[in-house]
């Protein structure tokens, strides 16, 4: 299995979070990558934080987010991060993270996250117009989707037993 390194940078083109994950294919929905229990991940050049859950991340080809489905005992099962649309290289998937999260905990609750940053950066680093437009768009859609679509509701879980 080959392994992709995935790279999330602010609009300014800071480098924010990245770490690698193993390429477990494609679908509808966009391409899945995963990583086993213990991974590690790291926000810029802060020091590595292990992930003791195995989790997987589906990466859209036609909307602007990525999506985290996290095994348990995570609270957080579903973390999505509204980006810009997701450059595809054969080894490194590269985005702008927008801010804006849309989180589903394990006991249901749906919830929007970083809507004061959102509104923050959009000063800050002067977010054009169509930019915000999409984000917000794309995060209404979010809430009502990881609770009722797939694959949000079960596609997930067969990515996810390949890394368990």
């Amino acid at each position: 299995m080959r392994n992709v390194r995935v790279v999330y940078r602010k609009y300014d083109e800071k480098l924010h979070w990245h770490q690698w994950m193993q390429y477990l294919g494609e679908d509808q929905y966009g391409v899945w990558l995963g990583a086993p229990p213990n991974s590690v991940s790291q926000r810029g050049d802060e020091p590595e934080v292990t992930q003791e859950q195995a989790h997987v991340q589906l990466f859209s080809r036609d909307r602007g987010f990525t999506a985290i489905f996290n095994d348990e005992p995570r609270s957080t099962e579903i973390y999505c991060d509204v980006t810009s649309p997701v450059e595809f290289g054969e080894d490194v998937f590269t985005m702008i993270d927008l801010d804006l999260d849309v989180i589903r905990k394990r006991d249901g609750t749906i919830y929007v996250d970083d809507e004061d940053e959102f509104a923050e950066h959009q000063v800050k680093y002067g977010y054009p117009a169509d930019v915000i437009e999409q984000a917000q768009a794309t995060a209404d859609w979010l809430v009502t989707a990881v609770a009722a679509e797939e694959p949000f509701l079960t596609v997930f879980k067969t990515y996810l037993d390949k890394v368990r």
